[in-house]
């Protein structure tokens, strides 16, 4: 992923950050419901058609993704439950986001068909990449490979709006986040490949031979 080469930079400025939220008692979960909530925000302007207002908004909410994260290692207030939810409401976030462009689109008479195919090519491809990791990640596999993770969308998704390039950025998307499901994909079935030896793997089954008549 592209974010890897800013990962810990970002890491160490968002948990000064937290931090500073931590003496305000706000909690994890807490940040987490406020961050599904500024995005629903972002939809409405999206669906208003104020599309470069919305790529503004985006960028400016993209940082609210690492709050919650920031917190939980702040307090020590971190949960399986906590982690749960975050990753849930991620996706409703993303949902949301795609909805406020469909619904601009669909009011929209220039190029509708096309632009409503591209954000089910979208939306689809997104909850992909995602299913990819969390699948793998129970699966015992680290699964954060690809070209295109949620941070890639959402920076990319909200630049990309701001200057009005709405078409290219959901062809991007649409293309981009099937090949980063299919790196995943792949990348599962190589570190399995690794992880067991090739003298487990069973050999197929010989063809069974017809009882004699009775």
């Amino acid at each position: 992923m592209i974010s890897n080469l800013v990962k810990d930079a970002v890491r160490t400025r968002m948990d000064r950050v937290g931090h500073g939220l931590a003496r305000t008692g706000l909690t994890p979960d807490l940040a987490s419901l406020f961050g599904l909530a500024v995005n629903g925000a972002v939809a409405v302007v999206l669906a208003t058609g104020r599309i470069g207002l919305g790529g503004l908004l985006l960028l400016i909410a993209a940082p609210f993704d690492m709050i919650d994260g920031a917190l939980a290692r702040a307090t020590g207030k971190g949960s399986p439950f906590g982690a749960f939810l975050d990753s849930n409401l991620d996706r409703y976030s993303e949902v949301l986001l795609f909805f406020g462009l469909l619904w601009h689109v669909q009011h929209d008479p220039t190029n509708a068909t096309t632009r409503t195919l591209l954000l089910y090519g979208c939306a689809t491809g997104s909850l992909l990449v995602s299913y990819a990791r969390a699948r793998a990640e129970s699966l015992g596999f680290d699964n954060e490979v690809g070209i295109l993770a949620r941070p890639e969308r959402v920076v990319g998704l909200g630049a990309f709006l701001l200057f009005g390039w709405t078409d290219v950025i959901l062809w991007l998307l649409a293309a981009l986040t099937y090949v980063t499901a299919v790196q995943r994909l792949l990348h599962v079935w190589l570190r399995w490949r690794q992880r067991r030896p090739a003298d487990d793997i069973p050999a197929p089954a010989a063809p069974s031979q017809p009882s004699p008549p009775a």
